[in-house]
């Protein structure tokens, strides 16, 4: 088996339900993932939808999950609880915004892309965008895996 990331809400390459959009109730989607790289020490999530009019936007980032972590619930929130870091997403929140497109614009392709590092945490301060995360996140990359999904208002 290979590193993968699946959501029980919908299918790779099928449409995100309403519910977890900003349309819906703007619930995050419960995501599931096997076969982490032996070598992970840490893992992180970032959403992303390449089709928004002026390009690329990330709507989700969180870092410091552990190596050992196989799922993220439905409707996660970003509180101190869950010792997990959230990067500020192209709405200007550190939380999970779902998909927004533009009215008429046409179905988006939304990328969850869950990333296997071997630092045991990204050291990012509170205001780091869902891009510094990404980045940050690529340079100690041991493998990425992604599903996608597509919704359109």
């Amino acid at each position: 088996m290979s590193f993968s990331i699946i959501s029980p809400a919908f299918e790779s390459g099928g449409r995100i339900p309403p519910k977890y959009t900003r349309d819906g109730e703007n619930l995050s989607p419960p995501l599931q993932w096997r076969d982490v790289p032996k070598d992970t020490r840490s893992l992180a999530l970032v959403i992303e939808d390449p089709d928004a009019p002026s390009g690329t936007f990330r709507h989700w980032a969180v870092y410091n999950i552990k190596p050992t972590q196989t799922a993220l619930r439905e409707g996660l929130s970003s509180t101190k609880a869950d010792h997990l870091g959230y990067g500020v997403n192209d709405f200007g929140y550190p939380r999970y915004d779902g998909p927004q497109p533009p009215k008429g614009h046409g179905p988006h392709h939304y990328h969850f892309r869950l990333i296997a590092l071997d630092v045991p945490s990204l050291d990012l301060p509170p205001t780091a965008n869902a891009e510094d995360v990404l980045n940050a996140a690529r340079s100690h990359r041991l493998d990425e895996t992604e599903l996608v999904g597509i919704f359109q208002s």
